[in-house]
């Protein structure tokens, strides 16, 4: 078999790959793309873009159940066609997926854009669809799947993932939702939202991923009120006729089908990675640094989900982008990441940014809050329900991070991310314009408690103003 020579060789054509594309691209090097599963990316195809339309359809209907307060007549008789519905969301995300590869992959030749599985048989040569690639550098993007238990695949149709939901053309009359991390708890409220009867289960005392115990708490509390919540104990699922029995401790419940979403791995089976020569994990993935992404010492790079440490779209992104510089410049230049940004779309938001609890020194830590319940603003629109949590360091007042779960949480949290990446103070965030009524203003407010905890203030009397110069 000949050997094939390419400056940069990258395995698949997610965010992550198409990033690392974009480097070599503009490096002018040589290079060859390898996609073994689905084109597109998975945010467009079964991710982010396709849970937005269905969370948009079920907060659009869900508001219906408020109208009546406001002197609107009807509302109670507002229907909906599931069928129709999921319709629509297909549309949308077949929509996405059409704009990334059509300004991707479509139209590359079947020499450079190779859709088929990889196999490493040396750290930089490759093997797929019968051919050899010698590369100079290697880019591993492969991405990663929804985990199901072994002992759960014999149910069939009855337990799905999010790689089945946005292919149902109906929803059944009842669900289970076992995993009530982003996905799990944003797809468990919209289906709930839109008729199903959810039920959901998490082994951890927490939802959304949450740290700070009153954000965490507010959270079940407000989440719990739109469908039953049960935490802390691993759920097992048995047949029972047709259906499904969950039971998870004292807990049980009978449903027509299990939306399992526990977790992801990496895809990196039949990759063949013990032939980089460098040890694996559990996980069957090689050691990294999350700086260069370069693997080990070779010119071998890893990003995106298959890394499974920030399977966000955007910290793809900046992944592929690193690994790909590096690839195709020879180099392993260590980059410096950005400040950590979580949003849950579930209503109302749960948000984190910065240094979350677990991370915090509390002796050095100033923590201010504010609960939504009496911003004029989220008065006004129905949506008063939350608890904003601000985190400084005590002595210099430096902004270090924030949790909440609130109307609007993903603007709020881009603000507080932007003001942190810049390094500012709980000072400098109040000498910041607020407008009047915004939900800002909640912001503004739990910056006034963090303020007075903290050593560090302002000169020139006024908090708000600066002093211009005598």
């Amino acid at each position: 078999m000949t050997e094939r020579v390419v400056d940069v060789a990258i395995i698949g054509s997610g965010s992550a790959g198409l990033n690392a594309l974009a480097q070599t691209r503009r490096a002018g090097k040589t290079f060859v793309l390898i996609n073994g599963g689905e084109p597109g990316t998975t945010c467009a195809r079964v991710g982010c873009m396709p849970s937005k339309a269905m969370i948009q359809v079920a907060e659009d209907y869900h508001r219906r159940t408020h109208l009546g307060k406001y002197g609107i007549d009807g509302h109670e008789a507002m229907t909906l066609d599931i069928p129709e519905a999921l319709e629509h969301v297909q549309d949308l995300r077949d929509t996405f997926v059409d704009r990334v590869l059509g300004s991707s992959t479509d139209d590359m030749p079947e020499d450079l854009f190779i859709q088929d599985h990889a196999r490493f048989i040396e750290p930089t040569l490759i093997e797929a669809a019968g051919q050899r690639i010698r590369a100079g550098a290697v880019v591993i993007a492969t991405g990663s799947r929804p985990v199901v238990p072994a002992a759960w695949t014999h149910f069939g149709e009855r337990v799905i993932t999010t790689d089945d939901l946005f292919e149902l053309a109906d929803l059944p009359a009842s669900m289970a939702v076992i995993g009530l991390g982003t996905i799990g708890l944003e797809l468990g409220q919209s289906l709930s939202r839109l008729g199903v009867d959810i039920t959901g289960f998490d082994q951890l005392h927490v939802i959304a991923g949450t740290q700070d115990p009153e954000v965490s708490q507010t959270a079940i509390d407000l989440l719990g009120k739109e469908f039953p919540i049960h935490l802390g104990q691993a759920a097992e699922i048995h047949e029972e006729g047709e259906q499904l029995r969950v039971t998870a401790g004292a807990h049980s419940v009978v449903v027509d089908k299990v939306l399992c979403s526990i977790g992801r791995a990496p895809n990196v089976a039949g990759l063949q990675l013990e032939n980089l020569g460098v040890p694996l994990d559990a996980r069957g993935l090689p050691t990294f640094d999350p700086n260069s992404m370069q693997v080990g010492d070779l010119p071998v790079f890893i990003a995106g989900d298959v890394t499974g440490d920030l399977p966000l779209l955007h910290e793809a992104g900046d992944e592929g982008r690193i690994a790909g510089y590096n690839a195709a410049h020879g180099e392993t230049a260590r980059f410096r990441r950005k400040t950590p940004l979580f949003i849950n779309f579930c209503d109302p938001n749960i948000c984190a940014v910065g240094l979350r609890w677990n991370q915090l020194d509390m002796e050095t830590t100033a923590v201010g809050q504010i609960r939504f319940a009496p911003v004029g603003r989220a008065l006004i629109m129905g949506k008063n329900r939350g608890v904003l949590r601000v985190y400084a360091d005590k002595a210099s007042g430096r902004l270090l991070g924030a949790e909440m779960i609130g109307p609007k949480g993903e603007h709020l949290a881009h603000l507080l991310c932007w003001c942190i990446e810049r390094n500012l103070t709980v000072g400098d965030l109040l000498r910041l314009p607020f407008y009047h009524p915004v939900i800002e203003e909640a912001l503004q407010a739990a910056l006034y408690d963090l303020y007075a905890k903290v050593d560090t203030k302002n000169e020139g009397g006024l908090i708000e103003l600066a002093r211009l110069p005598d």
